[in-house]
């Protein structure tokens, strides 16, 4: 019974720093000023001719 929870308690553990890590490991600053203005445009006017089908 007590292998049984400290193998629940080690995957729990693990499934809450899989969780941490892919929210708190992204760019120092946020995302590029340049990139936010970007997708702004393509909402607006919808994808480049280059980048259609």
């Amino acid at each position: 019974m007590t292998l049984l929870l400290l193998e629940a308690l080690g995957a729990l553990v693990l499934l809450v720093f899989i969780v941490w890590w892919t929210m708190f490991s992204g760019r120092k600053k946020g995302e590029l000023p340049d990139a936010a203005e970007t997708e702004k445009k393509q909402a607006k006017t919808g994808p480049s001719p280059d980048q259609r089908d």
